[in-house]
């Protein structure tokens, strides 16, 4: 049998635990509420591995699955996108017309050559966006990621937000994705934040 102060500090942790939870989603919430406003209108300009101009208006009127990355990731990036492409295997026709964009944090070594491979080994359906060193800033400013070399010469590596942003087809921000999220739970999100929300009937005159 336990003892009181063993008992009372289990519940000290399971309340330290639990304020962290709360915290952590907390911080979530803000996070979605100032990216939504940072990004709209926020213009910029760069190209995507099909050749096509992208910019801000990109995210209007489709729902997309949005990922800040680069190539050279050892890890978390292509971890990501492989989840991703599995998320849009799985959703079918339901998930048709989600669109799936992959930015790049380091457009200085993931030019439109080096994407376009790189992401056609891991879904036709996932599109790399890349330019200059000026757009791509942009870019993640306005969607408040944070992205910074850590290293020297050509060998660095970037250290960069690692949640996956889902934006409405009104191009606002309405949820996240984080790192090493279940897979069941990843999919519910995109279902009920993006598909069921935008496909739900309006009502009026």
């Amino acid at each position: 049998m336990s003892s009181p102060a063993s008992a009372n500090r289990m519940l000290a942790i399971g309340g330290l635990v639990a304020l962290l939870g709360v915290l952590f989603a907390g911080l979530g919430f803000v996070y979605v509420g100032q990216a939504e406003h940072s990004a709209v209108k926020r213009p910029f300009e760069l190209v995507d591995t099909l050749g096509r101009t992208v910019t801000e208006h990109v995210f209007e009127g489709r729902p997309s699955l949005v990922y800040f990355g680069y190539t050279n990731c050892p890890e978390v990036c292509p971890t990501t996108l492989i989840e991703m492409a599995d998320w849009l295997n799985e959703l079918g026709p339901e998930g048709r017309d989600l669109q799936a964009l992959f930015f790049t944090v380091d457009p200085e070594r993931d030019t439109s050559d080096v994407m376009g491979p790189y992401v056609a080994s891991i879904s036709d359906r996932i599109v790399g966006v890349t330019g200059s060193e000026a757009e791509m800033h942009k870019a993640s400013q306005a969607w408040l990621i944070v992205a910074r070399k850590d290293g020297d010469g050509n060998d660095y590596h970037v250290k960069h937000t690692t949640s996956l942003l889902l934006v409405g087809r009104d191009g606002r921000l309405k949820g996240l994705i984080p790192y090493g999220t279940p897979r069941e739970e990843a999919i519910d999100k995109i279902r009920h934040i993006l598909l069921r929300q935008a496909s739900a009937p309006t009502t009026g005159t």
